[in-house]
């Protein structure tokens, strides 16, 4: 079986391989703008997801307040860009270490929590950086930050003629996710975060050290989705707490994995793929006088995906295996 074991881990590396170049290649022939702001969308909530997944899927550490990671990436490019003039690039490498170590930080305290109660204080948490960031005068406060254009430039990460680079970007960012994401999975880190989400006790009863696995997991975790953020606030070029910090988002990086199959690899992938469109292509088609309408949807899709497939819509695709992890 591990000959099997292997061979699977292979097919899924060129097929991620295979989908990345027909992504590429696809802003070649979808010249209409909104396609592609749809499509840039998808990639990066596919990737936020993945992220999330690493985390709540894997480690079993479900989380509600990942928009608290998202917005401090976005603000601490932004805060630095505006403010001392560093460049985006070094903005989300800082963005990604801050969110990381708050991430470890807060873990401290709530890993110690279990079920229901982790949940609730990761919202709690989260909500309290929204407020944080509300009443933060130097950061905008509930104003914002608008982030200054001057033109295209990739040394600065902003475009005005073109969204090609924002969908390379976000394809990157997803394949970046979804590769870290396979490398991890068959790491010691991988089979140490599926023992914890199963069992706590016996795993640490064979050695496993529980504690700091799910550190390690929340430490990827935010960096991944911190990075993010920083790239959501270059796309819209303005930002307030609201715009990313809201529970939405939270609930948008978990609910594909939940759509597509939670703790598996192309479960996020597929649940962005077909969630994100559904509901851009709603808000578009219903504007502001279907308010919600989107909500309804995907919310009605979710619901009813988890009476029918429990484990998610790639459970249409797989059969039961006897060894191995899920794909």
């Amino acid at each position: 079986m591990d000959k099997d074991f292997a061979a699977r881990r292979r097919r899924d590396l060129i097929i991620a391989a295979a989908l990345a170049a027909i992504a590429a290649l696809t802003p070649l022939f979808v010249k209409d703008v909104v396609v592609q702001n749809i499509m840039i969308l998808t990639l990066m909530y596919a990737g936020l997801s993945q992220s999330w997944n690493i985390l709540s899927g894997y480690c079993g550490q479900i989380s509600l307040g990942h928009a608290l990671y998202f917005g401090l990436g976005a603000y601490t490019t932004e805060l630095l860009f505006t403010k001392f003039g560093v460049l985006p690039w070094f903005g989300m490498l800082a963005g990604g270490v801050v969110s990381a170590l708050i991430a470890m930080g807060l873990g401290y305290p709530f890993f110690r929590l279990r079920g229901h109660y982790f949940v609730i204080a990761t919202i709690v948490i989260a909500e309290i950086g929204l407020l944080l960031f509300h009443n933060w005068e130097w950061a905008g406060a509930a104003m914002g930050i608008t982030i200054p254009i001057r033109g295209d430039s990739w040394l600065k990460f902003q475009f005005l003629r073109t969204k090609l680079p924002y969908f390379y970007f976000a394809l990157a960012l997803c394949c970046l996710a979804w590769f870290v994401t396979w490398w991890l999975e068959n790491s010691k880190w991988g089979f140490w975060w599926r023992a914890v989400k199963d069992n706590p006790e016996a795993a640490e009863s064979l050695g496993v050290d529980v504690f700091n696995s799910k550190m390690g997991a929340a430490a990827v975790s935010a960096f991944l989705v911190a990075v993010g953020g920083s790239f959501y606030a270059q796309f819209v070029s303005y930002i307030d707490p609201e715009s990313v910090m809201g529970f939405q988002f939270s609930l948008l990086m978990a609910l594909p994995a939940v759509l597509g199959g939670i703790g598996t690899l192309w479960g996020p992938v597929l649940g962005a793929a077909i969630l994100i469109p559904l509901t851009e292509l709603t808000r578009f088609k219903f504007g502001g006088s279907g308010r919600g309408v989107d909500l309804i949807v995907y919310g009605t899709l979710i619901v009813l995906i988890s009476l029918a497939l429990p484990r998610g819509l790639l459970s249409l695709f797989s059969r039961p295996k006897k060894t191995g992890v899920a794909r």
